[in-house]
């Protein structure tokens, strides 16, 4: 598989990679991993991860493996590695036997750190969290060594040993490299290695009472797995030494290499795993594939498409240095994309019902309309016309403002695919003053074309048939935030939610042909946007739909209409 625009890709990446097979390092290979956490669902930023890891691999016929770094059994679960490997699939990537998990090398990883000891290269320390955080220092302050620094190797040995088997509460004691507690980058001051955790594993169960730290066991594996390039983020970068140094201590041979890239920060929105977590169990959102989340389960149930979302990873390109997207990129990257493959329909948000009083009661006809006027392979549906008809509340005004092109006073519309209508009267609630129902007559001459007495009727308009709609639920979904970059706000950033994030219009009328669309369909409603069949809430001639983006880069004006 390829990724969209990836193959006359450059950047610094693709320099180094070439630059390595200009001096046969790595024997000519290029294997990448794509190595997520499994505490949580991968979002877009991981997205751009997965396409920049297979689209190397693939550029250059190597290969990339998937790997969980389930390292820390208390968050992770089955039901999140079942979600990255679906989400990765669905993505359009493939690994075929290559699936991996950290666990899989924990023996191996606990074989790597008794060889360590054995260089006398890592002790047992017996300070407890608060102590190691102090006696390590800071950016001004220089670290201290732990007073249990210069154990014995047989000493360390014997209560690492013991460690692993259980004699200890958590806590007592960690395993910790001896590097230097006096270096300038704070992560190389003696950083853990191993720590005490009695946490069932959903892998291993209970067979292991500690487990490597992620900096020990993430190089470790890349190395075990043979991965020559480690993409990874800008937020590794002081990392960089400590990855090579446990690498440099067990690995001979090749070696793998680290390569730092900016990560992926989109406006309106946070893609911290952490806040993403506090959105979902604090009740912010309605779990981890709403559709206003950025998850990747999330975009998905949305009416996003797989193809759309490569080719935004592959227009914003990889960088050097942090930057803030603005999501209307991605949404313009869905719109393009929809716009191509979504077939049109009509649906009506905000009904006003609207009687054509010339036209024979009882009567129906059927209209045939292209289901893509761009793409006749599409083909066409056939969408029932009758008397009583509803069209949008906004597509008529009492007092048009000029250059109004819609129904009002003396006004002429076409009915999109169907007749040249005429506004004639109108009725109101007495008690509120509401428009409930419009009277109208038709042009008998103007289905086929324009009036034959070569009148001019500019303004077009959708509808939808009374007797034949379909009673939808639309569910309208704006920004997550209310401010640009809530990932910039330390504390307090859920102060910065959008309270008008989803709007739900329980009373709107689709056309009859969508009585029965299949969960996950999009369609274009024609004048209105994207919107996509839920595939968790609709059944069946129940259908709900979502709003995927609008038809230009106006967010949010359709649901704004009924406010004003």
């Amino acid at each position: 598989m390829t990724q969209e625009n990836n193959t006359l890709a450059t950047d610094f990446i693709r320099e180094i990679i070439e630059d390595d097979f200009s001096t046969n390092k790595h024997a000519g290979r290029v294997a990448t991993r794509f190595p997520p956490e499994p505490n949580g669902y991968i979002h877009i930023g991981h997205a751009k991860s997965v396409c920049l890891n297979f689209g190397l691999a693939a550029q250059y016929s190597g290969t990339c493996n998937l790997r969980m770094d389930d390292t820390d059994p208390a968050g992770e679960s089955l039901e999140f590695v079942e979600s990255i490997i679906h989400d990765v699939h669905w993505l359009g990537f493939d690994w075929n036997d290559r699936l991996y998990y950290a666990s899989d090398y924990f023996e191996e990883l606990y074989q790597f750190a008794v060889q360590i000891i054995k260089m006398g290269k890592a002790y047992v320390c017996s300070l407890n969290a608060d102590e190691i955080r102090e006696y390590r220092g800071s950016f001004t302050e220089p670290g201290r060594e732990s007073p249990f620094r210069n154990r014995s190797v047989e000493e360390n040995l014997d209560l690492f040993s013991r460690m692993r088997a259980g004699e200890f509460e958590d806590g007592a004691h960690v395993l910790r490299a001896k590097i230097d507690i006096a270096s300038p980058n704070i992560v190389m001051r003696d950083p853990i290695m191993y720590r005490i955790k009695r946490e069932p594993h959903f892998r291993t169960g209970t067979n292991w009472v500690i487990y490597p730290m992620y900096d020990f066991a993430h190089c470790l594996s890349d190395a075990l797995e043979n991965i020559s390039h480690s993409i990874c983020t800008l937020e590794f970068e002081n990392n960089r030494p400590l990855y090579d140094w446990f690498v440099e201590q067990v690995i001979t041979g090749s070696r793998p290499r680290q390569i730092e890239f900016a990560r992926l920060n989109v406006s309106y929105t946070v893609l911290s795993k952490r806040r993403l977590i506090e959105l979902v169990e604090r009740n912010h959102v309605a779990g981890w594939d709403d559709p206003r989340m950025p998850t990747v389960a999330g975009m998905r149930r949305r009416g996003y498409t797989p193809e759309a979302i490569r080719n935004f990873c592959a227009v914003i390109g990889v960088a050097k240095n942090d930057n803030l997207v603005d999501a209307s990129l991605l949404e313009h990257c869905v719109r393009e994309d929809l716009n191509e493959r979504a077939p049109r329909a009509m649906g009506i948000l905000m009904p006003l019902k609207m009687v054509i009083d010339n036209y024979p009661e009882g009567k129906v006809e059927e209209f045939e309309c292209s289901n893509h006027p761009q793409n006749p392979a599409m083909g066409t549906r056939k969408v029932p016309f009758s008397r009583v008809l509803y069209i949008e509340r906004d597509d008529f005004d009492e007092n048009p403002p000029k250059k109004y092109k819609r129904l009002g006073p003396g006004r002429e519309v076409r009915l999109r695919n169907a007749y040249v209508i005429k506004y004639q009267s109108l009725v109101k609630d007495e008690r509120t003053g509401e428009i409930t129902e419009l009277h109208c007559t038709y042009d008998p001459d103007t289905h086929s074309g324009p009036p034959p007495d070569g009148r001019k009727v500019e303004g077009v308009i959708h509808w939808v048939s009374a007797e034949h709609a379909v009673p939808v639920e639309v569910r309208l979904y704006d920004r997550l935030f209310r401010i640009p970059d809530p990932g910039s706000i330390s504390e307090n950033y859920m102060e910065y939610l959008n309270p008008g994030s989803l709007e739900i219009l329980p009373v709107c009328y689709a056309e009859s042909s969508l009585k029965y669309a299949a969960p996950g369909s999009r369609y274009q409603f024609e004048r209105l946007g994207y919107f996509c069949v839920d595939a968790k809430d609709s059944a069946p001639g129940k259908p709900v739909f979502n709003r995927i983006v609008a038809l230009r880069d106006s967010w949010g004006k359709v649901a704004a209409r009924g406010k004003n």
